[in-house]
């Protein structure tokens, strides 16, 4: 099969779809789109899971467990499950991790006679060894891992814990393998836009189908599997922007579901929980720009990765300004789209604070990148979605990035602890954002900043993936979401 390279010819194409208004375009993908796909696969393909993979109690809860999952033979619980509130931190994740008895809740629905599938139960062992070595490293208090690392050693208290999450990164590095899917045809599935505000999607396709990283072409050896296609492509070969119908786009998602269910085993065994698709706007694993729990954005399962508008190289972008040299308080530009952007809009745009500049256009001539670069926070307030790309684009900045949003899990927030080097503003204080920061002393604005600088790396698009860097970390985020099931394939003998 052949792969569409990432650049700008995988996206221009002259379909008629194409000459959408750009407007019209973000408004389908955020608004209908995902919805409709949301609910067409869980009326499809959701099969009513085991009570171990009930809801989560709290919108707010993550849970970093292993409940079993297997063919109609027998479930078990978790191993461990580690809760930790996005406000109050009271406990953290290696105390909860710590804490959690592994065998609490086991429970078995068959005492049939069965045959194990011998390499799947081999798996599942090296998994079972891994989460004992990453609960043994969680108890570890240090702000610094103690493993050793050529590259780098996660350190500092961006980490929810440092050793923890380096011992997972390291296990994940040498187990993790996913299948890609080879079926489906181009340019809808193995493609995705690489220089757009849905590049997050279209890069981490094309980097997968690359086949450099993680990915094993014998599904057997794998621990996930990859649905390989974009939404944002599917809306723009097969929406039809007059009738406004997603018929076309729902039968091809349950046609290739039903595919490769029939083709393989591996749907059925799992009811999909091991498999994951990508969308930067919204059922397996599902890893969503659009981290949002008030729509069904569930921690337990799905993960949260960044939204990054690319238009040109990650270097050009990085760094700015030294602190002492920024001088503007904070800063946004951005059209108005939500209702949150409205209040900040009709607060602060018009009152022309050289401290707290807002626009919704810039003036002619004035340059973005170099607002960012010279704005001590930056503010990112959610538009018609809780995600916005202008959080990766104050960390490039090195800008204090100031989280405007409901319901948003920010990316990586299982393993990176966001209070340490970002500012969250509720919805009510945005007419007091400028007391709000002015209240933030320059010893802890100036650590904010560090902090900022020092998770730059987990953020960074790089030509070819780097240790630690974003496409690394989007694995990092599927893979503690597979530790979080153990699947059992049962047959009988």
């Amino acid at each position: 099969m052949m792969m569409i390279p990432c650049n700008d010819k995988a996206d221009s194409s002259r379909h008629p779809l194409y000459f959408w208004s750009f407007s019209s375009w973000n408004l389908v993908l955020i608004l209908v789109i995902p919805l409709f796909l949301f609910s067409l696969l869980v009326s499809t393909f959701v099969i009513p899971q085991p009570s171990t993979l009930s809801p989560l109690s709290s919108p707010w809860t993550w849970r970093f467990g292993a409940p079993h999952i297997s063919n109609g033979s027998s479930t078990d619980s978790s191993f461990m499950v580690a809760e930790t509130h996005k406000h109050a931190a009271n406990m953290s994740f290696s105390d909860a991790l710590i804490n959690k008895d592994m065998d609490n809740n086991v429970t078995s629905t068959t005492t049939r006679v069965a045959k194990r599938n011998s390499k799947l139960e081999k798996l599942e062992a090296n998994m079972a060894k891994v989460r004992s070595s990453i609960k043994e490293a969680a108890r570890v208090r240090n702000l610094t891992s103690v493993h050793q690392d050529p590259d780098y050693v996660p350190h500092g208290p961006i980490y929810r814990n440092a050793n923890a999450f380096h011992r997972s990164y390291l296990e994940m590095e040498k187990l993790f393998k996913i299948y890609v899917y080879r079926e489906g045809e181009l340019p809808m599935f193995h493609n995705g836009p690489c220089r757009s505000i849905y590049s997050s999607e279209g890069r981490f396709i094309h980097e997968l189908e690359k086949g450099t990283f993680y990915t094993t072409q014998d599904p057997d050896e794998a621990l996930v599997y990859f649905l390989p296609f974009s939404v944002a492509m599917l809306v723009r070969y097969l929406y039809d922007p007059e009738s406004r119908k997603t018929d076309a786009i729902g039968r091809i998602v349950v046609d290739y579901v039903d595919l490769i269910s029939g083709r393989y085993p591996y749907w059925n065994r799992s009811l999909g929980a091991d498999h994951f698709m990508l969308s930067c706007h919204d059922w397996s694993i599902r890893v969503l720009c659009n981290a949002n729990t008030s729509e069904g954005f569930n921690p337990a399962k799905d993960a949260s990765f960044p939204e990054i508008n690319l238009t040109g190289e990650v270097d050009a972008i990085l760094g700015g300004l030294s602190p002492s040299r920024r001088s503007i308080l904070a800063f946004f530009a951005g059209h108005l789209h939500g209702y949150i952007r409205y209040l900040l809009l009709n607060e602060w745009r018009d009152k022309h604070d050289p401290d707290v500049q807002v626009y919704d256009q810039l003036p002619k001539g004035v340059s973005y990148m170099s607002k960012l670069q010279n704005s001590r926070f930056c503010l990112c307030p959610s538009g018609y979605e809780v995600a916005s790309p202008r959080i990766v684009e104050a960390i490039y900045a090195e800008c204090v990035p100031v989280l405007i949003s409901d319901s948003y899990v920010p990316p990586f927030s299982d393993v990176l602890n966001w209070k340490w080097f970002s500012v969250q503003v509720a919805v009510r204080d945005i007419p007091n954002i400028k007391n709000i920061l002015m209240g933030i002393s320059q010893k802890r604005y100036l650590r904010l900043q560090r902090r900022v600088k020092q998770v730059q790396r987990h953020f960074v698009v790089n030509p070819t993936p780097k240790r630690y860097d974003v496409f690394h970390m989007i694995n990092h985020s599927i893979w503690l979401r597979r530790l979080n099931i153990q699947i059992q394939d049962f047959r009988l003998s």
